[in-house]
């Protein structure tokens, strides 16, 4: 146990803390730094229509809060209770909730501004730096990308769910983008921390039980004639 403590800490934790302090310190490097993204944001909010505010709106839900957590909830438990691959279930709750610490933790210290144009959604209480709805998106949908793919063994449908499981937070960043929400280097920074927390989260979980796995499969056996021990 202690040293499954210490396995985990070294290679989850403290990549993790990691990660953490240096969001914090892009974030306050960016906030200090006059990088004209506004200008992005303005164009974009002159350019809407009826037709991609909806459009939008579809595709920031896609990463709401609400439907994160349900998602999560709902397929970890399947991986777990149902196909009993406990380590792909872990895998996913430490890639989505680990970004979302992370996302908590330094959009609290971070006082970044919204966008200088209207908002097409609420805004939350947290802070403009990084995006949450991006950063879930990867964790989430790459995640379960990622264990799909490692089931599939048609080259062509795993690029095909790659390319969907790409694809989505690329949605929602484009989406956060034009609703007004957040920053070109919030949406960014968003992609980059899921990214990381996902490949963190697989490291951790999914490498260590191949690894127990193959050693497992790797045991010397006796050999099939080898007399057998028999109790006196």
């Amino acid at each position: 146990m202690t040293d499954r403590l210490r396995y985990y800490a070294s290679v989850l934790l403290l990549p993790l803390v990691a990660l953490a302090t240096v969001t914090y310190g892009a974030g306050e490097l960016i906030t200090s730094l006059p990088t004209g993204e506004a200008a992005v944001n303005t164009r974009l909010a002159a350019w809407r229509t009826d037709l991609w505010n909806t459009l939008t709106d579809i595709g920031t839900s896609l990463s709401d809060t609400p439907y994160i957590v349900a998602l999560t909830a709902v397929t970890a438990a399947f991986l777990g209770l149902v196909r009993r691959r406990w380590h792909e279930a872990a895998f996913l709750v430490a890639a989505v909730w680990s970004q979302s610490l992370i996302f908590l933790a330094t959009s609290a210290l971070v006082a970044r501004h919204r966008p200088p144009v209207h908002h097409l959604d609420p805004a939350p209480p947290t802070s403009s730096f990084p995006s949450g709805h991006v950063s879930a998106a990867v964790g989430f949908y790459c995640a379960v990308t990622l264990l799909l793919a490692a089931r599939l063994r048609s080259p062509v449908a795993r690029v095909l769910v790659w390319t969907l499981g790409v694809a989505v937070p690329l949605i929602v960043a484009f989406s956060r983008l034009y609703r007004g929400m957040h920053f070109l280097t919030d949406v960014l920074w968003g992609l980059l921390l899921g990214a990381c927390c996902v490949a963190v989260s697989a490291r951790a979980i999914l490498t260590r039980h191949r690894r127990v796995q193959a050693d497992r499969h790797e045991r010397p056996r006796a050999p099939a004639g080898a007399p057998a021990e028999h109790s006196s």
